[in-house]
């Protein structure tokens, strides 16, 4: 479980995000949704101990990231599929990341098979399309076989088969009893994933709860997440 409350951070006098609440529950795919600028992927890195909060907390199982021991184990992250060591081969970029959690290599063969990498394995991860870098970066999300997993645009860069893939596994993983937090501005393809889903923009919660919900409260009982989503956003809603 992620429980988010009051969490605010200021840079000088922009507030990125600003008194923000909620909690995401295990067993279901969150989506985390809100326009680009909307404070989402700020909020995520305050959640993984990169950006420290001008106020309040975030805490996954009851803990602040910073203080897990073996933080792979319990949460997964894809923030930036790109920040991998271009002459590193993806088979050794996700030895080392285990080797510092306490993780067997056989694992990094498991999540190689899972992601569609065994064929490029042992390439240099700077010969990698935009897509195959990105299964890198899910596959480093996956090492440790975390309860919680938050996931920044996962279908960036995936072609059509790749997407049809992630949404799989995302369900799959939820169906687990997994905490899954995937954030995005695309609500076409959030639709087809979703179960639940906490709306953003200007750093403030607009909305939060189950797709039904979001859409016939914004949208109409003809309506579609898109358009709930865009009534929230550009202040449509009194």
């Amino acid at each position: 479980m992620i429980e988010v409350s009051d969490l605010t951070k200021r840079y000088g006098s922009t507030t990125a995000v600003d008194a923000l609440s909620f909690t995401v529950e295990p067993g279901r795919v969150t989506g985390f949704l809100g326009p680009n600028g909307a404070g989402k992927s700020t909020t995520l890195r305050m959640m993984l101990g990169l950006d420290r909060p001008t106020r309040g907390h975030a805490l996954i199982d009851g803990q602040p990231y910073v203080r897990m021991r073996d933080p792979l184990r319990a949460v997964g992250a894809l923030l930036d599929a790109s920040s991998v060591h271009v002459g590193r081969t993806a088979r050794a970029h996700l030895r080392w990341l285990a080797r510092t959690n306490r993780i067997p290599d056989s694992r990094v063969d498991e999540v190689i098979g899972t992601t569609g990498l065994d064929g490029v394995a042992g390439r240099p991860a700077g010969t990698f399309s935009l897509g195959m870098g990105q299964r890198l970066g899910i596959a480093a999300a996956l090492l440790g076989d975390p309860g919680v997993l938050l996931l920044d645009e996962p279908v960036n860069g995936l072609d059509p088969e790749g997407i049809v893939w992630i949404r799989t596994l995302m369900r799959e993983l939820a169906a687990e009893g997994r905490t899954v937090l995937v954030s995005s501005h695309l609500m076409s393809e959030a639709a087809l994933t979703v179960d639940h889903v906490v709306v953003i923009g200007r750093g403030r919660l607009l909305a939060e709860g189950g797709v039904a919900e979001i859409v016939r409260t914004y949208a109409g009982p003809a309506g579609s997440l898109e358009e709930a989503f865009i009534r929230l956003t550009s202040g449509g809603v009194r």
